[in-house]
């Protein structure tokens, strides 16, 4: 019973939500683009005033990560997505082809449902108001259960800066009775006119099955290409720090090197001196049990861990001072687990002769899980880096940078975001960084700019009426068609 009242609860709590979220929202689509800038402004703000302090929530709420990297992370979804979205025009005329004639005019959504995850959450909340309120859009956060209290009091500070501002009481919330149900009547709701989800497959195809519009993006298995011609040094030293980022918890972290023959030797030997430690077949099949269930999904014991603590539940011991586990593997899909993403301090090793056998090997990751995702490269041979570009089935490929920081745009110029869509390809509307252009509508004001063909002005011939003898026939036949649909 005491569940069944739970899920009651959290039932009610989404329809209110989205009921109120709505009423806000129909006041703040009215919203001047002045007055949406001087809320977001404030909002970005708080949330990077109290980046640090969320950032400790996260870690001790969640048990993942690092506490220093998620207030980086939370600058990035504060600052950095503000500066990156505070010129874009989301208000009224937004653009104008004098030569076509057409008006381009900017259209909110509505209330957007936002499902975050456990593994980014302040800074997946923080972004996610930010662009859907810049949108003119009003948002409910749907957070993961193991981070309830992190996301709600994220959204709380966000929300108080948003009403002292003049946004209307509502417009900005956050479930706090969380259950799978609850989220379900969310999604479903009437009001809900987006589902912005990000997180696992399950979440994400959860969001497409409710019939109404849906960015999803799920997980990735990003597969970092280190050629010959690459800086070595500064590869090894980028992929190290990389994976051990917030203890791997970004879908665009490194999930397995991919190393160019002639530079294995050495590539590896760097990475040992920047923490790196290689696992022996022994410790690596420790590693396969303790990290994946025999269905293949993820153990979340291992989850966002420092890799000490995962080689130690995996049950051997490495030195002081050891940032990532690094596997050497040969095999990839189904009967190689560690080929898999790896949510935590775990990093795949395969060895290839020349660029060509590398991108094969890349495009066999990529095709086992992350489809669309990301890539990263380490190379100087201009001709090395443009096949990647051309040939990689994902929307994502950062050259000579951090996969964990370049593709959500702290290292490169793509747009920041924490919501990295896959395209088609992967299950995904937009391979784009998803932001708030990708919250609005646009309407098109169209003027004439040419006179209609001549013969569309023509009347067509008339159909003189049908003899009795047609009628006839016409109700013979429909009289015959009901007897046979009986």
């Amino acid at each position: 019973m005491q569940n069944i009242d739970k899920d009651l609860q959290s039932i009610q709590e989404a329809r209110e939500k989205a009921s109120q979220a709505f009423s806000a929202w129909k006041t703040w689509s009215h919203a001047s683009q002045e007055q949406v800038d001087r809320v977001c402004g404030a909002m970005a703000q708080a949330a990077l005033d109290a980046s640090e302090r969320l950032g400790i929530m996260a870690h001790q709420e969640t048990g993942y990560g690092v506490p220093e990297h998620k207030r980086l992370k939370n600058e990035l979804a504060s600052r950095h997505v503000w500066q990156s979205i505070k010129d874009l025009k989301t208000v009224g005329v937004i653009k104008h082809d004098v030569e076509k004639k057409i008006y381009e005019i900017a259209w909110p959504m509505g209330v957007i449902a936002g499902l975050t995850p456990s593994t980014n959450p302040t800074s997946t909340v923080m972004y996610k108001i930010l662009v859907a309120v810049k949108a003119r859009n009003a948002i409910v956060i749907a957070p993961h259960p193991a981070a309830a209290r992190c996301c709600y009091e994220t959204t709380r500070l966000m929300a108080q800066a948003a009403v002292d501002n003049g946004a209307p009481e509502g417009l900005i919330s956050c479930m706090q009775n969380i259950t799978l149900e609850g989220t379900q009547e969310l999604m479903r709701h009437k009001y809900v006119a987006l589902i912005l989800a990000t997180g696992g497959t399950p979440m994400v195809r959860a969001a497409h099955s409710t019939g109404k519009p849906a960015i999803g993006v799920g997980p990735g298995n990003v597969p970092v290409y280190v050629d010959r011609s690459a800086d070595i040094e500064k590869a090894a030293r980028f992929i190290v720090a990389s994976k051990a980022f917030d203890c791997s918890t970004i879908c665009a972290t490194e999930q397995s090197v991919v190393a160019d023959a002639p530079i294995a030797s050495r590539l590896a030997d760097l990475m040992q001196r920047e923490g790196a430690y290689f696992t022996n077949p022994q410790e690596t099949d420790l590693l396969r049990k303790l990290l994946f269930h025999p269905d293949g999904t993820m153990n979340t014991i291992a989850v966002g861990k420092p890799a000490e603590y995962v080689a130690g539940l995996a049950g051997f011991s490495v030195p002081r001072g050891t940032r990532i586990l690094v596997a050497r593997l040969t095999k990839t899909g189904k009967e190689e687990p560690l080929s898999r993403e790896k949510l935590t301090t775990v990093l795949g090793w395969y060895e290839e002769e020349g660029w060509e056998a590398g991108c094969e090997r890349c495009i066999e990751l990529i095709q086992f899980g992350g489809r669309g995702h990301s890539l990263v490269i380490h190379a100087t041979d201009e001709e090395v880096i443009m096949a990647f570009g051309l040939e990689k089935p994902v929307f994502r490929i950062v050259v000579n940078t951090m996969g964990t920081l370049g593709a959500v745009g702290l290292t490169t110029g793509v747009m920041p975001s924490y919501t990295l869509g896959a395209g088609g390809v992967g299950g995904s509307i937009t391979g784009d960084n998803v932001t708030a252009i990708h919250l609005m509508n646009i309407k098109r004001l169209a003027y004439e700019i040419s006179p209609p063909p001549a013969a569309a002005m023509v009347p067509g011939q008339p159909k003189p009426a049908p003899s009795p003898d047609e009628i006839e026939k016409a109700v013979r036949e429909a009289v015959v068609n009901i007897l046979n649909i009986r």
